[in-house]
């Protein structure tokens, strides 16, 4: 959390267990007043009972949720505060725009001279004035996502939770209303938690990102920090397109390791920084981005040979996927002009020397069956 913003919403030891399934596992976590946190993580990462706990949905296990300083873990959610945007909006199709977002303000006993000021006030700043009279079935999907977040402000919450807002709506339409959703709560101000497993969404809409993975914790830090100093093999490996290399540690010097590839590690040398404490011989994999690889002229010194596999023209970049001829290693992504290689077409990957570094992690013991 950066040093300017004082934390305002904290997760201590939070855990949460559903019969013999451990979802959630020890989970330290402060947010800063004034933060949007995304949460990102794969299906089962634990990440949406995580939301729920902080709405109020559900108690925790173990652990405390504290908010402005207040301890709010035993309060129902009724009495938290929180705004909510759920998944799938939950709007009243029966009633009009101006009736949904009002709808939380009249079960508060608001004046209606009140009311109608705050939905005014609300729908202008997600730019939805003039709507108030239609239905939710007579606007878009980006329309309805911002009167269900007109809805969640209207009442002025401590805190903002934010359920997959953008997941129903099409690829067009998601990076519009994304940058419409940002825009928005910078204006409000308000402390946000995201979550989201779309890592672009995650890292637009957050200031930090929080990945977890399995119940636990991977990670916090801002985007470039997951995407260029991973510090486990999970985030590595998730965030962003990556490839991990079997083979064996070499040595090191300092936190530069050298990595001879391959399942063996009999194969060739290339380097990386060291994302764990491992010692010299041990089973590693060495995780690359396929912006630090490069096509090499034959004979390059730690060039590895392969053929081209694949080939998916992206705009200004092409991704060529490869497959390296030394046994045990997975297929390789080459970022290279269009009309640098073709499939079939043997050809020779080494370290670009741009790019992120190479991350070094220990090997995961593999599960027998």
């Amino acid at each position: 959390m950066s040093e300017e913003k004082r934390s305002f919403l904290s997760l201590e030891g939070l855990g949460k267990r559903f019969g013999d399934h451990e979802v959630l596992r020890a989970i330290d976590l402060d947010v800063g007043e004034g933060e949007v946190l995304a949460l990102l993580g794969p299906s089962g990462s634990g990440k949406t009972t995580a939301l729920r706990l902080l709405a109020g949905f559900e108690v925790p296990d173990s652990g405390r949720i504290r908010v402005g300083g207040e301890d709010v873990t035993g309060q129902p959610a009724a009495k938290r505060g929180f705004g909510m945007v759920f998944q799938h909006y939950a709007l009243f199709p029966h009633l009009d725009v101006g009736a949904n977002v009002a709808f939380g303000l009249e079960t508060r006993g608001w004046s209606r001279e009140r009311i109608a000021a705050r939905v005014a006030e609300v729908l202008d700043l997600v730019g939805l004035t003039g709507f108030e009279a239609r239905r939710p079935g007579e606007i878009s999907g980006g329309q309805q996502q911002r009167v269900a977040l007109a809805r969640a402000l209207a009442p002025e919450p401590k805190l903002l939770l934010l359920d997959e807002p953008l997941s129903n709506l099409d690829p067009s339409l998601r990076e519009r209303t994304r940058r419409q959703l940002r825009q928005v709560v910078e204006r409000v101000g308000i402390t946000t938690v995201l979550v989201t497993h779309e890592q672009e969404e995650a890292f637009h809409l957050g200031d930090r990102v929080a990945v977890l993975h399995q119940g636990t914790l991977q990670q916090v830090g801002l985007p470039e920090e997951l995407y260029e100093r991973p510090r486990t093999r999970f985030v590595a490996t998730f965030v962003g397109r990556a490839a991990a290399l079997p083979g064996r540690l070499e040595g090191r010097d300092g936190e530069v390791g050298r990595v001879s590839l391959g399942a063996a590690g009999d194969g060739q040398s290339w380097s990386g920084a060291l994302g764990e404490t491992v010692e010299a011989g041990a089973a590693v994999e060495l995780v690359v981005r396929p912006e630090t690889l490069a096509f090499a002229p034959p004979g390059a010194a730690g060039g590895l040979g392969g053929r081209v596999v694949g080939r998916r023209f992206n705009g200004p970049i092409t991704y060529y996927e490869v497959q390296p001829e030394l046994q045990g290693l997975p297929e390789l992504e080459v970022l290279a002009d269009a009309g640098a290689a073709q499939v079939g077409d043997t050809v020779v990957v080494a370290p670009s020397g741009t790019g992120p570094a190479p991350r070094i992690f220990a090997r995961p013991v593999e599960k027998t069956p």
